[in-house]
C-alpha cells in the first residue's frame, strides 16, 4: 500500500481487502452523484438507441472472443418476475456481460463507481443507466466519507431494487470485487439486501416477488483470446412473503431506504452460498482443478469418450471433487473455512501428468484416445484447415490494416493494467468496441484513399469504373464512394470473424508441434504418470 492510502488493509472479519487500481482510488463524488437515473416504464432502463447498439457490438465481439460458448439452465429461470444474478467474480467485465448478454430479460446494472467516471466508458454507462457502488474497501480506504459512500449506495440500490420489482434483471457479485482465487471470497451483503428491498416493493404493488438466481461462470482459460465459456444458470432461490417485514415495504413503497432484517438478510445469503460454491471450481488452489479436468478427460478415455465439449469436463471434474475432497459442514462452507486439499492417491500422478502438460501448454484434450500417452495428428481434420487456408489467408491482410489500431491499444492497456490478470480481457472487450466504433470509420475512408489513387489500375483490373456504378455526375460517383466506405465495414467483421479461425488453426497446428517436440524424459515421466493413475483410478 502506497504512503497516502490510510488506515487498514483488512475488513472487520479480518480479511485482507482487495487491492485499490488507480481508478478505484480516484472517486468524484460531484459526477457519482449525477449519475443518470434509470427508468422502468420502456423496454431497458437507460437509452433504448443505445442500449440495443452496446448490445449488439458486445454481442459480435463476444462471439469473436470465444471459441465456444454453451449456455445451460435457462429453461429455469422464471421470467415472470425480476431476477438478481448472482455469480463468482473472476473475469471483470466479461462477467456481467456473459449474464446480460445470454439472459432473455433486459438488465438494470450497477458497478464499481469508476465504471460511470473513466473516459469512454463512462459515456456508455451512463447510456446505460448503471448505477455506481462504494465497495467497503474504497471506503475504509478513505476514497469518501461515509456520509458520501451511505448516499450513493443507498440511491444506487434503490433504483437496483425498484428495477428488479419491476421485472428487469440485475447482476450483482456477492463477493464485492474480481479476484484470481479458485475458490469464492467471503459473500458481502449488499446483494442480498437488494434483493429483499426489491421483494418488499413487488409486495407494495402486488407483483411477483424477485427471485435470486445462482450462477456458474466457466472459463477454460479466463485471460486467454479465443476460449471456452460455460454459463450455468442454477435453481432459483424465493424470498418467502413472511420474511418481507410491513415496515420495510413501507419505507421502499415511499422511495425510502430502509435495511432489511439482518436475520434475513443472513439466511438468504448462506442459502445462495451453499447453491454456489459447488458451481465454481471451489479447489484449493489451480493446480489440484487442472488435475481434476485431467482425470476427467481420463475417464472419458476409459469409457471410449473420444472427446469432452468444455462444460463437459467441468461436470466430469465437479463430479471427482465431490468424491475426493474432504467433506465440509454447511457452517464451515458458510463461514468461508479454508478448503481442505484433497489428499487421495490418485491426486498425486493426477498432479503429476497435468504438471507436465501444463508446462508445455497442453492439457486433457492432448491425451491419445486410451488415455495413455499424447495424442498423434488427426489428418482428416488436418485436411479440412488446410482446404479453407487460402481463404483465411487472403482476408488477413485486411484485418491487420483494420485490426492492429485496436490491438495495440488493447495489449497496451491489458498488459500493463495495475488491476490484475482478472482486468486483462476487460481492457481487452473495451479495445474491441471502442476501436470498432473510433477506428474503422478512419479505417474505411483510409481505404477509398489508397484505392482512389490506383483507381485506373482498379478500373483495369475489375473492367469497369465502379465511380459511375449509380451514374455519371458527381452526385452518383460521392454515392457510389459512401456506399464503398459503409460496405468496408462488414468487410472488416468479416475479416476478424475469419481471422479467429486463423487463430484457431495456429494455435492447434502449435499445440500438435508441442505434442511432437514433447522431452522425451518428460514424454516417459507422463506415460509413468499416467500409467499410475490408472491403477488408482480403478480403485476408486
Amino acid at each position: 500500500m502506497s504512503d497516502q492510502e490510510p488506515q487498514t488493509n483488512v475488513d472487520h472479519h479480518g480479511e485482507e481487502l482487495p487491492v485499490l487500481s488507480k481508478s478505484a482510488k480516484n472517486m468524484k463524488m460531484d459526477r457519482l452523484l449525477t449519475t443518470p437515473i434509470p427508468s422502468f416504464d420502456g423496454q431497458v432502463p437507460g437509452s433504448y438507441l443505445w442500449s440495443n447498439v452496446a448490445f449488439w457490438i458486445a454481442r459480435r465481439i463476444l462471439a469473436v472472443q470465444f471459441r465456444t460458448s454453451e449456455v445451460t439452465g435457462v429453461d429455469t429461470l422464471p421470467i415472470d418476475r425480476g431476477n438478481l444474478c448472482c455469480a463468482w467474480h473472476t473475469n471483470g467485465l466479461i462477467d456481467p456481460l456473459q449474464m446480460v448478454l445470454k439472459h432473455p430479460k433486459n438488465f438494470v446494472m450497477g458497478g464499481r463507481h469508476d465504471l460511470v467516471t473513466r473516459p469512454l466508458l463512462g459515456w456508455w454507462t451512463r447510456k446505460l443507466a448503471v448505477q455506481p457502488v462504494v465497495r467497503k474497501a474504497e471506503l475504509l480506504r478513505g476514497g469518501c466519507s461515509e456520509e458520501e459512500a451511505t448516499r450513493l449506495n443507498g440511491r444506487s440500490l434503490m433504483m437496483l431494487a425498484t428495477g428488479i420489482s419491476a421485472g428487469f434483471g440485475c447482476v450483482l457479485f456477492p463477493e464485492g470485487t474480481s479476484h484470481n482465487e479458485s475458490s469464492m471470497l467471503r459473500f458481502r451483503t449488499g446483494p442480498f439486501r437488494t434483493v429483499f428491498a426489491a421483494a418488499a416493493i413487488a409486495k407494495a404493488n402486488n407483483k411477483p416477488i424477485p427471485a435470486l438466481v445462482p450462477i456458474g461462470l466457466h472459463f477454460r482459460r479466463r485471460d486467454h483470446f479465443r476460449t471456452d465459456v460455460w454459463i450455468e444458470y442454477g435453481a432459483p432461490l424465493h424470498i418467502q412473503q413472511e420474511d418481507i417485514s410491513q415496515e420495510l415495504v413501507q419505507a421502499v413503497s415511499q422511495g425510502n431506504w430502509v435495511e432489511p432484517e439482518a436475520e434475513h438478510v443472513f439466511a438468504l445469503r448462506d442459502a445462495l452460498r451453499l447453491q454456489l460454491v459447488p458451481m465454481t471450481p471451489n479447489t484449493r488452489d489451480w493446480d489440484e482443478y487442472n488435475a481434476l479436468l485431467l482425470m476427467g478427460h481420463v475417464e472419458a478415455r476409459r469409457r471410449k469418450q473420444p472427446s469432452l465439449s468444455w462444460r463437459e469436463e467441468v461436470e466430469s471434474a465437479r463430479a471427482f471433487r465431490n468424491h475426493l475432497q474432504p467433506p465440509m459442514t454447511d457452517e464451515q462452507v458458510v463461514n468461508n473455512a479454508e478448503l481442505p486439499p484433497i489428499t487421495h492417491p490418485v491426486m498425486t500422478p493426477a498432479k503429476a501428468a497435468s504438471g507436465l502438460l501444463q508446462e508445455q501448454r497442453l492439457d486433457g484434450r492432448d491425451l491419445n484416445s486410451s488415455g495413455t500417452d499424447l495424442r498423434r495428428i488427426n489428418p482428416i481434420r488436418a485436411a479440412s484447415k488446410v482446404v479453407r487456408l487460402p481463404f483465411l489467408l487472403a482476408l488477413l491482410p485486411l484485418f491487420f490494416y483494420c485490426f492492429t489500431p485496436q490491438i495495440a491499444v488493447g495489449r497496451l492497456f491489458g498488459d500493463s493494467t495495475d488491476e490484475g490478470v482478472d482486468a486483462r480481457t476487460s481492457y481487452h472487450f473495451l479495445a474491441a468496441m471502442f476501436g470498432s466504433l473510433m477506428f474503422w470509420p478512419f479505417m474505411a475512408f483510409g481505404l477509398l484513399g489508397i484505392e482512389n489513387m490506383y483507381h485506373s489500375s482498379v478500373e483495369s483490373l475489375i473492367g469497369f469504373d465502379w465511380y459511375s456504378m449509380y451514374g455519371a455526375s458527381s452526385l452518383h460517383h460521392n454515392l457510389a464512394k459512401a456506399t464503398f466506405v459503409f460496405a468496408m465495414l462488414p468487410c472488416f467483421w468479416l475479416s476478424g470473424r475469419t481471422s479467429a479461425l486463423f487463430w484457431d488453426d495456429w494455435c492447434d497446428f502449435t499445440r500438435t508441434l508441442r505434442r511432437f517436440r514433447f522431452k522425451k524424459t518428460n514424454r516417459q515421466n507422463l506415460r509413468g504418470a499416467l500409467k499410475i493413475l490408472h491403477d488408482e483410478m480403478d480403485k476408486l
